[in-house]
């Protein structure tokens, strides 16, 4: 065995030792009683990962409340066994392992009923965004070999011809009996199912920004990586309550509602995001976590100082931002009204995890997305796959435990020496924090110049008078492309084009000025946050 192996071994060894340190101090590892240990055991040997972490905390934490939506709230047991239920039920329909099952609702019990119940019966879970068209559901759904569809009633008329083999159910009616979850878990029998003789997988979907959503299957973790991973730069703890306005569908908001789960926490949901329902919530159930994408916490930032009156935060801890640019404005508001708590994650629907900037990091560069997460490697390439040194800017390259496994469609993400592209251009500072300039397919060049939209971006939302902008890049006859601004302006606030241009050109170079500036009343988003570029191009 060489020196190298050897030492790799020992700093393997080192890290997931730490993993572990990071578990027990959370409270999410400890001493439990051996039949809480052997019903946790059974379900992770029959189940996989996401049935295991239920069952433990169902055994632990029993009648402490899991989940609080808009039609009450359930127990940690009353949880586990609506999921016994409703797979038993769909077990009798002959749904089996390795079959899809696809989830097309919004936040409340009947996502969480279906995810839990399809893993134990070891089924892809394919979870489907809410902002999908008809004929891109059902694109994806035959893509995805969707063989059991779990949907909310507004999305009916979306539907179609779509007719999965095992049935397609309703999540979510207004009208309560009208539920065919509901029905089916009443039914249902409360013993665990059988077990399916395979482990279930996730199924994510790309944001589809700048085209058709790709699906990204998640591996299992097979080891206390992804959880130590978050928590070497994120003070999570048990029996706490997370409010989660982000969309379940989403890489951020499953991730979180699982961590939630697992670590015995109250899950507070609700179907539709509205700023002053969160504040009130959190001031309500002493909210210690908030997860949220940038422009939710955006909209709380916006509310009238009189909303925060009589609200007590006193309890929250952590608010856990992923899914877009934060941006250093926004990164500054949000300290002012909640204090510092906010932490920023950066990483991708196939890279996972790549860093977190921590309340002390943005003290001191609100702009930045933080250092690498413990097991995450970080590097700056340029176009020949040589690592820059920190200061200059080139394409960022990400390695962990859960990167994606290749899209179902075909195809994958660069990697070079086993590290994955994110798809961004940044740069690492002289204290290894790191910066996001841009998306490396996002970058133009104007006049000969290499020019990143994202910097004028966020130039422009720091402007007083501007509630938020985007800027996208243009073929331009004369200089090759240019910049075209779309602006955003607040309540009662003026501004004209030529001040915009002005604007950018006190701080930035003459070739980033937009020659273009468009006002409307609201960017296009998808429901995670994310500005809907390809929609601005045909404007």
């Amino acid at each position: 065995m060489t020196l190298g192996l050897v030492r790799s071994l020992g700093v393997r060894a080192w890290t997931e030792l730490e993993y572990l340190r990071l578990c027990v101090a959370s409270g999410v590892i400890g001493i439990d009683a051996p039949a809480t240990l052997l019903s946790a055991g059974s379900a992770l040997l029959k189940y996989g990962v996401l049935p295991a972490a239920l069952s433990l905390s169902a055994a632990r934490y029993g009648d402490r409340t899991a989940v609080i939506d808009e039609l009450g709230a359930l127990s940690y047991r009353e949880l586990e066994d609506r999921s016994n239920r409703l797979a038993n039920q769909w077990r009798i329909r002959g749904l089996r392992g390795g079959e899809g099952v696809a989830v097309l609702t919004r936040n409340h019990r009947g996502m969480l009923d279906a995810v839990f119940a399809a893993a134990k019966c070891g089924a892809r879970i394919i979870l489907l965004n809410t902002d999908f068209g008809g004929p891109q559901l059902r694109y994806v759904a035959r893509r995805e070999g969707v063989d059991l569809l779990v949907y909310d009633e507004e999305y009916e008329s979306l539907l179609g011809s779509l007719s999965p083999r095992r049935g397609a159910y309703r999540a979510w009616s207004d009208m309560r009996d009208a539920s065919d979850l509901e029905s089916l878990i009443a039914a249902g029998s409360p013993d665990a199912p059988p077990a399916p003789g395979t482990n279930s997988t996730i199924v994510l979907l790309t944001s589809g920004t700048t085209g058709t959503p790709k699906g990204a299957p998640r591996p299992e973790p097979r080891s206390l990586e992804p959880l130590g991973a978050i928590l070497s730069r994120v003070p999570f703890r048990t029996r706490e309550v997370t409010e989660c306005p982000a969309p379940l569908f989403h890489t951020l908001g499953f991730a979180m509602a699982m961590l939630a789960i697992g670590f015995g926490s109250t899950l507070v949901i609700r179907r539709r995001f509205d700023a002053n329902q969160v504040l009130e919530s959190m001031a309500r159930h002493r909210a210690t976590t908030l997860i949220a994408v940038p422009v939710m916490l955006a909209r709380l930032t916006e509310l009238d100082p009189a909303s925060f009156a009589r609200k007590d935060l006193s309890a929250l801890r952590i608010v856990f931002v992923a899914g877009s640019q934060l941006g250093a404005d926004l990164c500054l508001r949000a300290t002012a009204i909640f204090g510092p708590v906010v932490y920023n994650l950066y990483g991708s629907t196939e890279v996972a995890y790549a860093t977190v900037a921590t309340p002390r990091d943005l003290a001191i560069e609100p702009g930045c997305v933080g250092k690498p997460v413990l097991g995450a490697v970080v590097k700056i390439l340029d176009e020949t796959g040589r690592e820059l040194a920190r200061g200059e800017t080139g394409r960022i390259f990400v390695g962990n435990a859960i990167q994606f496994q290749g899209y179902t469609g075909g195809g994958g993400k660069e990697c070079v020496r086993g590290l994955m592209s994110s798809g961004d251009v940044g740069h690492f500072d002289s204290a290894g924090r790191l910066f996001i300039d841009g998306r490396d397919d996002d970058m133009i060049v104007s006049g000969g110049e290499n020019v990143f939209p994202a910097e004028v971006e966020e130039l422009l939302n720091a402007h007083s008078a501007i509630r938020e902008a985007a800027v996208i890049g243009v073929p331009d006859d004369t200089f090759g492309a240019r910049l075209k601004a779309f602006v955003v302006t607040g309540e009662d606030a003026q501004l004209t084009e030529d001040e915009v241009k002005s604007h950018v050109r006190a701080s930035l170079a003459r070739y980033k000025v937009p020659r273009e500036v468009v006002f409307l009343a609201e960017l296009p988003r998808n429901p995670t946050g994310k500005v809907l570029k390809r929609v601005l191009q045909e404007l």
